[in-house]
């Protein structure tokens, strides 16, 4: 099996208000721990977000809901003692209640 450790980002000064902005999908015969997952704020005013795990097996959960992060925040709702695993197909997603307000940043490891 082959690790790889890498830095997935999204930038979401251009995504509409309460759309699903896909962060994250794990490829096909590949399992993936997000070791950290930055939410910032790029907004002038607080905005909420929501992190959503889609499993392959159709069992989707939120990780975190309405989430508020004020002016010039971030958020980590992944990271330091806390690890998300993700099997092949699995898909993270962000929603911010504000348009063009939320960039993430993912640190992932990769096992194939």
């Amino acid at each position: 099996m082959a690790n790889a450790f890498k830095t997935k980002t999204f930038d979401g000064s251009s995504t509409a208000a309460a759309t699903d902005m896909t962060i994250y999908t794990c490829p096909a015969s590949t399992e993936t721990t997000i070791i950290g997952f930055t939410i910032a704020n790029i907004a002038s005013s607080q905005i909420t977000v929501d992190v959503k795990l889609e499993n392959s097996d159709g069992d989707d959960v939120f990780l975190i809901k309405d989430a508020p992060i004020p002016v010039g925040s971030s958020f980590v709702p992944v990271g330091g003692d806390q690890k998300i695993c993700m099997e092949a197909s699995d898909v993270l997603k962000v929603q911010s209640d504000t348009a063009n307000s939320a960039d993430t940043t993912l640190s992932i490891l990769e096992i194939t």
